[in-house]
Formats: structure tokens, C-alpha cells, sequence
């Protein structure tokens, strides 16, 4: 796909395809050489699905500033007043998706809401590069938004329709995410290929079986060459919260004992604000004042004094994202190097976690067979066995965990393993659809 520097070609239709990823996003648009991804910050074709809502230093009759992407997630880094949003995607199809949440400064915002001003961006953006509004898309979704529901997952799609269509974005088609790394893997095919498509992002485990070619590449209509989908709701974020859980959490208490009484063995500390802490959604609501006053009653609870201090200091302090954010990092930092080191200095001075690669892959064991099990499941739908697999495209930020991809690989030892570009390969094959559809 060419890089967006080509001049819109003339008389181009106003359509767009848009990535609404749970970590990062981006949207396509036609230029005079095909589609290209639209620079959305300086020198990058793909945003974080974040948004920041400041409300620092504004009068009580003026909204909430919002901030997107690293923008948003320095100004949260940097203190201010305000409260910031992250994978908003994995709120589609859950009860959240209508209610508001509290923004700061006795601001509340509905979470949908927030899904369309992150849309409104993408789509702003977009328009200033093409020159022409935008009235048309294709809009990428997982296999599944929503595990074994059928009726949430469909609320979920109508969920992001709606946002969509709020936006003025009148004209609407969906393509599965992995279907769509598989139009862009099919561009380099020289002969025809069964591939297993792994788009693993933050918030969803998704895979396709698909036959790819050079004569197929042509074909608008390519439900006969879908041979099965399948997906889990589990990946990145879910990565995250078992990596605080392990390396983080235990200096606040997680996991921690009780004061050992005469006659009684000591219990476990409550564990459950541990589990909201980890869960980007539910941080907020550690925050509420009759929760932090229940939180400060229980230092009883822990042997270990200093644990409780850590947790309060993260509850007063609102540091619950940016711990998560930590986890997110460490997460990739053993991805990259095999071992890293966690500052926690802003619990207690001098304070540090470390974590290694043997502990991420113990503690995220249960998660990743669950994704391998979601492929081999794909393969058992299609009727197809592992050794008839030509190779498995891997896509999504995820991907660039290696024991996850090395698991799935080895439970298809016939297959070539290929990585695509793990943030923009899902972009550029919805762009590719897109214009087969609306060109």
C-alpha cells in the first residue's frame, strides 16, 4: 500500500476504512495510486486508542478538553486534572456501553460517547487529508466481540454502528478483522495458499482460515474462500492485567497474608480491588470516596503495614493506569529482551519489581492455550487438518509476543510462520476491501 503522499485521484469516492482497535487504530483513504493510511500523528499511520478528558483549569459552565492518542496519554503521564479512556473497544457489547462514568470536576460522559468522539477524530483527520468529506466506510470488528453470546456480540456491532453513524458516517460495511490481514497478506502470494490468519491485538484473539492467490485477489465476493472463523475474547489487555497481578500488585497487597493470630492461619487479604485495579474500565470506580474510606478501614487486613501504605498511596494518588501502563510495558520489555526491571518508585522510593520471561509465560499459561485452542477450534470448524495448513499469518500487537507466537506455531509444525506489520496490516486490508467495495 502506498505511503499517503500521492495526490487524491480525481473524482475519488468519499469512503474511508477505519481500524477501531482496542490498543491502537487508524483509517484508509483512496489516493491516486490505491488506498493509503492517513498520517494521524507526526510521522504515524496508527493512533492509541486513547483519549484524555481534561478538565483542569476550566470553568463549571465549559466541557472537558479531550486529548487523543499520545497526546492524551502524556497529559495523563503528566498529572492533569482529567481522566483518561483506553480500550474503549472492549466495552461494546457489555452493560457499560450506555451508562457514563464520572470525567472529573463533576463532569460525567457516557462510555458510547466516548467511542464516537475517538471515531469523529479518526474521521476529522481523514478529511483533512482527503480534501472532501467522508461518507462512506468500512469499518473492521472481531470474529467475536463477545465469547459464546450471540446476542451481546450483535449488540456490541450495532453499538459501533451507532457511533459511527453519529458521526455522519452514513453508508456502512464490516469486515472481520483477520479476514481483512488476509486481503493484505494475499497482495505478496505468488501461487495459492491455505492460510491461518492470527490477528491477536489488545482485547480479542481472532483467526480465520482462508484461501489466498493471485486469481482469488480479484474477486469482490470472497465468502467461499473463508473456510471457518473463530475467536476468544482474551489478548493484550488481558496479558496486562496478569502481568500487574504478578510483578506489581504484590507490593500493595496482592496475594498478601493477615496478621498471624494465636489459634487461626492467616487468610489472604480481599483481593478484589486488585482485580479492578488490573482492569483498565474498573479503575475508576477504586476511586469512588465511599470505596477509598473502606479501602483506609482495612489496614487491620494486611500483616505487612507497608503494603496497605503502597495501596493507598495508589488509590489517593489515582495511579491505577499508570500502574497498568507499567505492566503494558514490562509486558513488551520481556517480549524484547527476556527480563526487565519495574520502577515503583512512585509507591515507595527505591522500590522495584522485576520480571522475567519464565514468570510472564507461567502466569499467562492459561491465556495463551486458550488462544491455541481458539486456532486448532478454527482448523476443527473447517474441516481441515493441521498438516493441510500452508502457513500462519501473524498480525496484531500481540503478535510481538514470542512464546505466544512460538505456541501456535508448534501446533502447526507444517505451516511457514510470517509476521505482518503487526499495527497496519488489519488497516490496509480493510482499505483494500473498501475500495473493492466503494471504488
Amino acid at each position: 500500500m502506498p505511503s499517503f503522499a500521492a495526490p487524491l485521484a480525481s473524482r475519488t469516492p468519499a469512503f474511508c476504512a477505519i481500524d477501531f482497535g482496542t490498543s491502537n487504530s487508524a483509517i484508509a483513504i483512496p489516493v491516486a495510486e490505491g488506498m493509503a493510511l492517513v498520517e494521524l500523528e507526526p510521522g504515524r499511520r496508527t493512533m492509541p486508542t486513547a483519549v484524555f478528558y481534561q478538565v483542569e483549569g476550566l470553568a463549571a459552565h465549559e466541557e472537558a478538553q479531550r486529548l487523543y492518542g499520545r497526546e492524551a496519554l502524556a497529559a495523563y503521564v503528566q498529572g492533569y486534572e482529567g481522566r483518561l479512556m483506553r480500550s474503549m473497544k472492549s466495552i461494546l457489547g457489555s452493560a457499560l456501553a450506555e451508562q457514563s462514568t464520572d470525567v472529573g470536576a463533576g463532569r460525567s460522559v457516557r462510555y458510547l460517547d466516548v467511542v464516537g468522539g475517538y471515531l469523529q477524530r479518526l474521521k476529522t483527520l481523514a478529511e483533512r487529508a482527503a480534501g472532501q468529506p467522508l461518507e462512506r466506510a468500512v469499518l473492521g470488528r472481531p470474529v467475536y466481540f463477545v465469547d459464546d453470546d450471540p446476542a451481546r456480540d450483535a449488540q456490541a456491532q450495532q453499538a459501533l454502528e451507532s457511533a459511527a453513524r453519529a458521526v455522519g458516517l452514513r453508508e456502512l460495511s464490516f469486515q472481520y478483522e483477520p479476514i481483512a490481514a488476509a486481503l493484505d497478506h494475499e497482495q505478496r502470494v505468488a501461487r495459492e495458499e491455505l492460510v491461518l490468519v492470527a490477528d491477536i491485538g489488545g482485547g480479542t484473539s481472532d483467526f480465520s482460515l482462508v484461501r489466498v492467490g493471485p486469481e482469488r485477489r480479484r474477486r469482490l465476493e470472497r465468502k467461499d474462500d473463508i473456510l471457518a472463523s473463530h475467536g476468544v475474547h482474551v489478548a493484550g489487555t488481558d496479558f496486562d492485567r496478569h502481568v500487574e497481578l504478578a510483578a506489581i500488585l504484590p507490593a500493595c497487597g496482592h496475594r498478601g497474608l493477615g496478621p498471624n493470630r494465636p489459634g487461626s492461619t492467616p487468610r489472604e487479604v480481599p483481593s478484589r480491588v486488585y482485580f479492578d485495579l488490573a482492569t483498565w474500565h474498573l479503575i475508576n470506580t477504586v476511586y469512588a470516596p465511599q470505596r477509598v474510606a473502606e479501602l483506609r478501614r482495612m489496614r487491620e487486613f494486611y500483616a505487612d503495614p507497608a503494603q496497605h501504605r503502597r495501596l493507598m498511596t495508589v488509590v489517593e494518588a489515582q495511579l491505577g493506569h499508570a500502574l497498568l501502563g507499567q505492566a503494558e510495558a514490562a509486558k513488551i520489555a520481556v517480549a524484547e529482551g527476556g527480563a526487565t526491571v519495574i520502577d515503583l518508585g512512585r509507591l515507595e522510593r527505591g522500590l522495584q519489581s522485576s520480571l522475567h520471561e519464565a514468570e510472564a509465560v507461567r502466569v499467562l499459561d492459561g491465556d495463551m492455550q486458550r488462544i491455541v485452542d481458539a486456532a486448532l477450534e478454527t482448523l476443527r470448524r473447517a474441516g481441515v487438518a493441521t498438516d493441510a495448513v500452508d502457513a500462519v499469518y501473524f498480525t496484531g500487537g500481540s503478535t510481538g509476543f514470542r512464546p505466544l507466537t512460538e505456541r501456535i506455531a508448534a501446533a502447526l509444525p507444517a505451516a511457514r510462520a510470517l509476521h505482518g506489520d503487526r499495527d497496519a496490516s488489519v488497516a490496509q486490508g480493510l482499505g483494500l476491501h473498501a475500495q473493492r467495495l466503494f471504488g
